[in-house]
């Protein structure tokens, strides 16, 4: 069998799920439903493996297994199809289009099963948290939920569905509107809307974002803004690989990747993609490649060697009381050499 089986059988079944699987609550229970009836098989999603219910007594490859022997090994199971629908994320902008869709009944199963308290109609906090004076919520659309540590400034605007994270802090005079969710130990500020937002990110400066994904640790200077409808009204396409990609979607803003920056009044043109470890500046009318300064309007473009990021990284974990450990070093290594194939678009005709 090889090394990369595990040693001894586990003693129940077994689920292996696709990691592009969109999380949900209605994911949750159609596995459960599939579980309680004993169904043992697998689940495609346009021809994808999405998910794999194992019976008990086998024994799958161990989590260091390469992504070809999980294949293998399934393969040689002949499980039978499942008849049930698993979502799965193919493009970064399928990961806004489906928080959207899911973020209402993602925030009622959360609210269900943790320890909330409702402090004024629809709006529900864990543990302590600081509610500034004239603050105004609206939670029709569905719940608020603030965790535990979270500070929402003065003439603060929320609505629902909203989710806080622990320890986020939400600037005075903020709007927080259609389907907001913002990671632990967020600085946020502006009008954000339908976004979503991953820990340790600072936009704490007003600016508009909207119908976008932004990673962890990225900084968004004061005025930056983006554009995440068409003038002409019109669906979004979107460019991966130099291929255009019909999104659906009337509303898709910006795919921004961990450690980007951008400098102040920048302005990010509708449905563009920002690589991690980059800097933009002044108007983005392209994808951005990672580990680049971007400063196109005036003709430059360039890279941003490895070592300069992980000295830029050791100072942000710094400001926050966070280890740099030696694999968070190796992660940026990593990904400068993963993403070599991008850094080539300096000297290309400007494509807006």
């Amino acid at each position: 069998r090889g090394a990369w089986f595990r040693a001894t059988p586990l003693p129940g079944p077994v689920l292996l799920l696709n990691a592009a699987t969109v999380p949900s609550a209605e994911l949750l229970n159609k596995i459960r439903q599939c579980a309680q009836r004993g169904e043992v098989g697998c689940v495609r999603t346009n021809g994808r493996l999405a998910a794999a219910l194992l019976p008990a007594g086998l024994a799958p490859p161990s989590a260091d297994a390469s992504a070809e022997e999980f294949a293998s090994f399934l393969q040689d199971l002949n499980l039978r199809e499942i008849d049930c629908q698993l979502p799965l994320v193919e493009y970064p902008h399928d990961l806004v289009r489906h928080h959207v869709a899911a973020l209402k009944a993602n925030l009622n199963d959360r609210l269900a099963r943790g320890a909330y308290r409702e402090v004024a109609d629809g709006v529900f906090v864990q543990g302590e948290v600081e509610l500034g004076q004239y603050l105004v919520t609206d939670s029709r659309p569905g719940p608020i939920l603030i965790d535990a540590g979270a500070k929402i400034g003065p003439h603060c605007y929320l609505s629902g569905p909203a989710y806080i994270g622990a320890n986020a802090r939400v600037i005075e005079h903020s709007a927080i509107k259609d389907g907001v969710a913002l990671g632990h130990t967020t600085k946020i500020g502006g009008e954000v809307e339908a976004s979503i937002i991953e820990s340790y990110t600072n936009k704490q400066h007003h600016g508009f974002l909207g119908h976008s994904y932004l990673g962890s640790w990225v900084n968004l200077g004061a005025g930056t803004c983006n554009s995440d409808l068409k003038n002409t009204y019109g669906q979004v396409n979107m460019e991966y690989y130099g291929r255009k990609v019909a999104t659906g979607m009337q509303f898709i803003g910006t795919i921004i990747g961990d450690y980007a920056k951008s400098a102040i009044n920048t302005g990010i043109f509708t449905g563009k993609t920002v690589g991690a470890c980059s800097m933009v500046y002044g108007f983005v009318t392209t994808n951005v490649p990672s580990f680049v300064n971007y400063a196109r309007l005036f003709g430059q473009v360039t890279e941003t060697p490895a070592d300069v990021m992980i000295a830029t990284q050791g100072r942000m974990f710094a400001r926050r009381n966070v280890a740099q450990r030696p694999c968070d070093m190796q992660l940026l290594r990593d990904m400068y050499e993963l993403t070599r194939h991008e850094r080539q678009m300096a000297g290309e005709p400007l494509s807006l």
